[in-house]
């Protein structure tokens, strides 16, 4: 097209029934239209009555009735049509079609400059000769001349706006478009949807650090608080100032806040003192009440048992089996006097094994959970709903009950002397994945948290109506763990919204309220063993009663678990809980992190590849390589006594073996003075396995430490070798 030519170009309208030819400049159409691309719809200006345009644009009736006086096809362009412009303007009102407006743009003529525009009415023969003619173009009678202005404006009335998005959601076949939403059409009528402007996914948590947190830390109920803190250079009192503190008699008016003071800020390293390997994947590990025992459940439906009354020292104890278990032992909890251990798997019996080294464990007490005791001619054993699995239990303060959160959306209550499941409470919509009792020393005070995205409340002392006492509200997905502080007060949960939060059981939801609410408005639907979260997906609940919410961990691919910190040891300062990306991260009860212990770092290729143990890895529908050394910290616990952390978690090649690593202070350094050395690596029985640095990745250490085995004459034990 030669420079004399006139240009044309086409624009999408929502009315295909009119057409205008229109001459401006198209250098000063374009400036103006992009100047104003970020107008919101409110900017738009009526013009005023000294305008040349205000008669075209007048509001009233009577600038409307001369408008389509004068312009009788603005009306009713069918009556200049074809029969096939007709069916495309029927089709136009159905919103099935568009519209095309034809501008004849001439560089070197402006009509809003020069003040030359005219009209071309019938019978003038003004038409412009650079106009192109168009295929159901109104009569010359009927044309018309308007400034660049004029259409700019014209497109920008909120009501053509309107027309403009509705038309674009039809013509896109996606009605799902916000109408509300900011639409650019673009020049020349190119429309794109504009973006809004979302705030950031951060914001839409609760803020960090959480003013409830600086409140609980301030007033003494988790942990001690610095007497004085260098604002200046934000340092932190090391533990050799605060020992000579102490043998100083400095706050000598109160030696045991002093030692508090000194035990709370001993945080375990990430450097693994012991990395124990396990030839399946490691589900749960706990310490005692009074740190003397540790057991660790594998998928290989066996528990091993180790003394650790010295927590530096740890001793196998004995292996106890779960007969014909289904995928995995789920959950296992030990009695309050240390004599007993129960575990369970996907199915409705619980094993009871002793734990006294000097007993056999292969033939353990088995507890029917489906066994309600009611009996009848259809039912002459006594059976209950026997067709769930077994996801959480917790044994009773005093001992004598254990309680499970069960497949069948039920919390069992099984009495071990009657032999019989005295209580079974179908209070939830789905699995609950956590259970635990209020208060450690009464067995009155029930949480159950389920997928559901609800914690439920039950007191037995009332429970006529079988309705729960109250509701903690707040999780947008399902819950993974629940912990109680023991106090009957304060709880922890974990949930698959990758947050934890503090709960009071003084602020719970009344059922009353909770039972007007439907917690699955709020969830996405989230499949949290293959999908990733992402933040922008999260949205703050409505409802929310919780206290402190804390976030960075990860909880995905299985029911990660999280804990308060012991009071002996920490002073209950700090919460805790696994991670998928193989860390443990431990926060402050403002939410803040406290500090983080990487599994994934310290036990990074501790074990050769072995075909024989690789066969079933879990990440094979995932991009990465399935093979690759993966780490999911699916359980922690915190020595009740000492500053030692034991870990257990899917770790290996392909995450298809485990590990339980033991973490201690040690003041950040990389590796002990004594012996052993950090980084020992044994077998489930704490055996030094000369199999496990068959790899030529551990350089001359491992060849050091291989030749020190042969010297000993320490062999490979074989995991056949449980007892």
């Amino acid at each position: 097209m030669s420079s004399g030519e006139p240009s044309t170009r086409r624009s999408d309208s929502p009315d295909p029934s009119s057409h205008a030819t229109n001459i401006y400049d198209t250098a000063e159409a374009e400036s103006e239209w992009l100047d104003d691309e970020d107008d919101d719809d409110m900017d738009f200006q009526p013009t005023t009555d000294d305008s040349e345009d205000a008669e075209f644009f007048d509001p009233t009736e009577d600038a409307e009735a001369e408008v389509h006086g004068k312009f009788p096809f603005a009306h009713n362009s069918s009556l200049f049509l074809s029969e096939e412009a007709k069916m495309e303007a029927i089709d136009a009102d159905d919103g099935l079609s568009g519209v095309e407006i034809e501008f004849s743009m001439d560089d070197h003529d402006n009509a809003e400059e020069d003040g030359n525009e005219t009209e071309t009415g019938p019978g003038t023969g003004n038409v412009p000769s650079t106009a192109q003619p168009f295929t159901t173009r109104p009569p010359p009678t009927a044309r018309i001349q308007v400034t660049q202005s004029q259409i700019l404006r014209l497109i920008g009335n909120a009501g053509l706006r309107h027309l403009f998005t509705t038309h674009r959601r039809h013509a896109s076949g996606n009605p799902a478009i916000d109408e509300e939403d900011d639409v650019d059409d673009g020049y020349g009528g190119m429309s794109s949807r504009r973006t809004r402007r979302a705030t950031k996914a951060s914001a839409r948590y609760p803020p960090i650090p959480s003013e409830e947190g600086k409140r609980l830390m301030g007033n003494g109920t988790f942990g001690e608080n610095e007497y004085y803190e260098d604002k200046l250079r934000k340092r932190k009192d090391r533990l050799a100032t605060r020992l000579m503190y102490r043998e100083l008699g400095v706050h000598a008016d109160s030696p045991q806040r002093v030692n508090k003071l000194v035990s709370q800020g001993l945080i375990p390293s990430s450097n693994a003192d012991t990395i124990v390997h396990y030839n399946a994947r490691c589900y749960s590990g706990q310490f005692s009440d009074d740190g003397n025992f540790f057991f660790a459940c594998a998928q290989d439906f066996k528990v091993r048992m180790y003394d650790t009354s010295n927590p530096y020292d740890w001793k196998y104890y004995k292996t106890a089996l779960y007969p014909s278990g289904q995928w995995t032992i789920t959950d296992a909890s030990l009695s309050p006097d240390n004599k007993f251990l129960a575990y369970s798997s996907i199915r409705s019996i619980v094993c009871l094994a002793p734990t006294d080294p000097t007993l056999s464990a292969d033939a353990p007490t088995l507890l029917d959970f489906s066994d309600t005791g009611y009996r009848s001619r259809r039912n002459p054993f006594g059976g209950g709903h026997s067709h769930f699995g077994i996801w959480s239990i917790r044994f009773s303060g005093d001992g004598r009950e254990v309680v499970a959160g069960t497949s069948d959306s039920s919390v069992y209550v099984y009495d071990i002397e009657a032999k019989k499941s005295i209580l079974r409470i179908a209070g939830h919509t789905d699995d609950v994945n956590a259970v635990c009792f209020g208060d450690n020393t009464s067995p009155h005070i029930l949480y159950s948290g389920s997928d559901d995205t609800l914690i439920k409340v039950w007191d037995r002392r009332s429970m006529g109506d079988s309705r729960e006492a109250g509701v903690f509200m707040g999780h947008t997905e399902g819950l993974t763990y629940v912990d109680s502080k023991g106090d009957g007060r304060y709880v922890l949960s974990n949930g698959k919204d990758q947050t934890m939060k503090l709960w009071d059981l003084r602020k719970m939801m009344s059922t009353e309220k909770a039972s007007k609410q439907n917690p699955a408005r709020y969830s996405t639907g989230f499949d949290y063993r293959f999908m990733a979260f992402s933040e922008g997906d999260y949205e703050p609940h409505p409802h929310d009663c919780s206290l402190v919410t804390f976030r960075g961990h990860r909880v995905l691919k299985t029911l990660i678990r999280c804990h308060f910190s012991p009071p002996g040891s920490t002073g209950s300062r700090y919460v805790y809980s696994g991670s998928e990306d193989g860390i443990v991260y431990i926060y402050n009860m403002n939410a803040t992190l406290a500090g983080k212990i990487d599994v994934n770092k310290a036990t990074h290729h501790s074990r050769p590849k072995d075909p024989n143990y690789y066969t079933a890895q879990y990440e094979m529908r995932s991009n990465r390589d399935p093979n690759a050394w993966k780490t999911c910290v699916r359980d922690a616990s915190w020595h009740p006594n000492a500053p030692v952390v034991a870990a257990t978690s899917w770790n290996g090649w392909g995450m298809s073996t485990g590990t339980c690593t033991i973490h201690s202070w040690n003041d950040g350094a990389d590796d002990d003075e004594g012996e052993p050395k950090m980084g020992i690596r044994v077998n489930q029985r704490l055996e030094e396995d000369e199999s496990l640095y068959d790899n030529t990745r551990t350089g001359r250490r491992t060849s050091q430490f291989r030749s020190r085995l042969r010297g000993r004459g320490v062999r490979a034990a074989d995991d056949d070798d449980d007892e």
